[in-house]
C-alpha cells in the first residue's frame, strides 16, 4: 500500500505538471497580455479592476481599441511573470480568460529572386506548410531522365541514385525534363538564387530510365522502383507514362508499396478519360494537371484512375509564363530556367507534399495517400472526375500529418517557455502551484484509509476511480493542446466532479451546485445498492470531501459568492457532508455485509 501511495504521488506530481502543459500553439512570444473581462460584469467593477491591476502592478492597462468596450477586451504590458501572477489572482471572477498577446509575423518568403514567379506554390498554399516542416529526413527517388546538379541544385542533398539507361551509377540528366522535375520536388531554397522548390530540405535520389529523347523501357522503370525501395526512398515519383499495362511494372510497385513506398505519377498528357500507366495501377497516387485559375489543364487526363489535381500549368504564346518555372539543362547541356507544362509538373508538386508529410511523422504510404486525398480542396461540380479528391493543399495536409504530435523538442521547449528549465521558477514560487491537486489526491487517500479504519473493506478499480473522478479528475487533460480541435472536451475530462460546472467556459471559478454534496448524495443513492458500482459512489464522495477541503484552503472562488468567507465556509461545510455521507454509507455497507 505505501508503495501504491508513492507511485500516486508521484503520479500525480507528474501529472499535474502537465496540466499548465498549454499545447504547442502556445510556444509563441508576447510583450502584452491580455485581460478579457466578462460581459456580465459591471463598468464600475471593471474600472476598479483595471485601476487595481495598474496600482498593483504599476502599469497601464487599457481597452486595446476604440472598438474594445463593446467587448470589454485590454491589454497591458507583461511578461510570463506577470501572466502567472495575474492567472492565480482573484480577477478569476471578473473575467472570461487571461492570456498572452502572442506577436504573429508574415509568413516568411523565400529570398529566391524569382519566387514571385512561381504561382504555382502559392495555390498549393506551401507558405503555411513551410511554417512546419521543410520535408527533412525524406528522400524522394525521381524516375525520370536523370538528374544533373544544376547552380540552383548545389545545397540540396542527393543520395545514390543510378542510371538504368547507360548502366553506371552517375545518373545524371540529359534531356532536361528530371532536373526540372527534381527542382520542384527540393530546388534549393533561400539561397538567394533562382527558385524555390517544395521540400527544400528533403534528399532526391535520380534514377534514370528514359533517354535524351525522353522513352525508356517499362523493365527500367521497374528495375528502378525496386532499387528505390531496397535503397530507403521514402516517395517515388515518376513522371512518366504510356498505355501499355505491364505485369513486370505491377510488380515492382506492389514490392515498393509493401516495403512503405508512396508512389506518385503523372496522370498523362493525351486529353484521354482515364489515367495513363503507371499511375492507372494500384498504390500509385495518379496526378491530373490544373492551370493558373485551378481549372484543370487542357491536355490532362482525367477520369477513371485520376486520384488528385495540382498544378501543371498552360503554355501560350500569350502566357509564356503560365508554366511552371524551375532551374534545369537545355539540349546542349548548359543551365536554364524554364517553363514547362504537363502532368509531369503536376506530380512533383504531390511528391514533394507526400514529403512533407513523411517528415512529419506519417510514414505508411496509405496514409500519406489518405492524408493528401482528405486534405485536398475539394471540388463540388466534377462529374468527369477531372481533380480526383480535389486540388493539392500542402498546409492543410501538414496540418493534418502533425495533428496531435509532439516530439521530445517540442516538450523541452515547451519546458523552457514556461520556465520549468529556470531554477528560478523553482524557488520564486512556481512549484507553489502544484500544491493543491497534489493534496487533493493525496487527501482522498488519507481519508480513505482512515475510513477503512473503522469500516474494513478492500482496494479495488471503481473505488480508485471514483477516489481520482472526486478529487481531481483526469487533469493532466485539461492542459493539452489538440490542434484545431475544440478545447472544451479535454477540460471536462479532466475535471473532477466540482469542477464539472464551469469546465465548458474554462472558468476557475466553482459552480455552488457541482461543489457540494449534492452529486455525491446522488451517485450513493442510485448506486449504493449495486455490488460493484457503489465504490465509484463512495470513492467519488470522498474525493470531493478531498478536493472541497484544499479548494476551501488555497481557491475558495465560488459562481456567486465569490471569494471570501461565505465561499470558503459553503466549501468546507459540504466538505464534512460528503465525509459524514462516505461514514453513513460505508456503515450501511457493513450492516449489510
Amino acid at each position: 500500500m505505501k508503495r501504491f501511495l508513492l507511485f500516486c504521488l508521484f503520479l500525480g506530481g507528474l501529472m499535474f505538471a502537465l496540466a499548465n502543459f498549454q499545447g504547442l500553439a502556445n510556444q509563441g512570444q508576447f510583450q502584452s497580455i491580455v485581460v478579457d473581462f466578462r460581459e456580465d460584469v459591471s463598468s464600475q467593477q471593471i474600472q476598479q479592476q483595471v485601476q487595481a491591476i495598474a496600482q498593483k502592478y504599476d502599469t497601464k492597462i487599457h481597452l486595446n481599441s476604440e472598438f474594445s468596450r463593446k467587448d470589454n477586451f485590454y491589454t497591458l504590458p507583461g511578461d510570463r511573470e506577470l501572466l502567472q501572477e495575474l492567472k492565480q489572482s482573484d480577477l478569476s471572477e471578473y473575467v472570461e480568460y487571461i492570456e498572452p498577446a502572442y506577436i504573429y509575423e508574415a509568413f516568411a518568403i523565400p529570398n529566391d529572386p524569382e519566387y514571385d514567379q512561381q504561382w504555382n506554390f502559392q495555390k498549393i498554399n506551401i507558405e503555411a506548410a513551410w511554417q512546419q516542416t521543410q520535408g527533412k529526413g525524406a528522400t524522394v527517388a525521381v524516375i525520370d531522365t536523370g538528374v544533373t546538379r544544376v547552380r540552383d541544385l548545389q545545397q540540396t542533398e542527393f543520395v545514390a541514385g543510378y542510371d538504368f539507361v547507360n548502366d553506371r551509377r552517375e545518373a545524371t540528366d540529359d534531356n532536361g525534363h528530371g532536373t526540372h522535375v527534381a527542382g520542384t520536388i527540393a530546388q534549393s531554397t533561400n539561397n538567394n538564387y533562382g527558385v524555390a522548390g517544395i521540400a527544400y530540405q528533403a534528399k532526391i535520389m535520380p534514377l534514370k530510365v528514359l533517354s535524351g529523347s525522353g522513352g525508356g523501357t517499362v523493365a527500367d522503370i521497374a528495375e528502378a522502383i525496386k532499387f528505390a525501395a531496397d535503397n530507403d526512398a521514402d516517395i517515388i515519383n515518376m513522371s512518366l507514362g504510356g498505355p501499355g499495362e505491364s505485369q513486370a511494372m505491377k510488380e515492382a510497385i506492389a514490392y515498393a508499396h509493401k516495403k512503405g513506398v508512396t508512389i506518385i505519377a503523372a496522370a498523362g498528357n493525351e486529353k484521354r478519360n482515364a489515367a495513363s500507366y503507371p499511375a492507372r495501377y494500384p498504390h500509385v497516387i495518379a496526378v491530373a494537371a490544373t492551370d493558373a485559375t485551378g481549372n484543370k489543364a487542357p491536355y490532362s487526363n482525367y477520369g477513371a484512375g485520376v486520384d488528385i489535381a495540382a498544378p501543371g500549368g498552360t503554355l501560350s504564346a500569350e502566357n509564356p509564363q503560365g508554366g511552371i518555372l524551375q532551374n534545369t539543362i537545355d539540349p546542349r547541356g548548359g543551365e536554364v530556367f524554364r517553363h514547362l507544362q504537363g502532368t509531369s509538373m503536376a506530380s512533383p508538386h504531390v511528391a514533394g507534399v507526400a514529403a512533407l508529410i513523411e517528415a512529419s511523422g506519417i510514414n505508411h504510404p496509405d496514409e500519406i495517400e489518405e492524408i493528401l486525398t482528405k486534405s485536398a480542396r475539394q471540388v463540388k461540380e466534377d462529374p468527369m472526375n477531372y481533380y480526383g479528391a480535389g486540388r493539392l493543399d500542402a498546409a492543410t495536409a501538414v496540418q493534418m500529418a502533425s495533428e496531435g504530435q509532439i516530439d521530445v523538442r517540442d516538450f523541452l521547449r515547451w519546458l523552457r517557455d514556461n520556465g520549468y528549465l529556470n531554477p528560478r521558477f523553482w524557488f520564486d514560487g512556481g512549484a507553489i502551484a502544484l500544491l493543491p491537486k497534489i493534496l487533493m489526491v493525496l487527501g482522498s487517500y488519507i481519508l480513505t484509509i482512515i475510513l477503512r479504519k473503522y469500516f474494513p473493506f478492500g482496494w479495488n478499480p471503481n473505488l480508485f476511480w471514483g477516489l481520482t473522478l472526486g478529487s481531481s479528475g483526469l487533469f493532466f487533460l485539461r492542459g493539452l493542446y489538440v490542434f484545431d480541435l475544440p478545447q472544451w472536451p479535454l477540460r471536462v475530462a479532466g475535471s473532477s466532479i466540482p469542477e464539472l460546472g464551469t469546465a465548458i467556459q474554462g472558468n476557475p471559478a466553482l459552480n455552488p451546485i457541482f461543489a457540494s454534496v449534492l452529486i455525491p448524495a446522488v451517485l450513493i443513492l442510485f448506486l449504493l445498492g449495486h455490488s460493484q458500482w457503489k465504490w465509484l459512489a463512495i470513492g467519488s464522495t470522498i474525493g470531493v470531501c478531498s478536493a472541497l477541503t484544499v479548494s476551501a484552503i488555497f481557491t475558495p472562488t465560488l459562481v456567486w459568492l465569490g471569494s471570501g468567507i461565505a465561499a470558503r465556509s459553503f466549501l468546507l461545510v459540504n466538505a464534512l457532508l460528503c465525509f459524514a455521507l462516505a461514514r453513513l454509507a460505508l456503515k450501511t455497507e457493513e450492516a449489510s455485509a
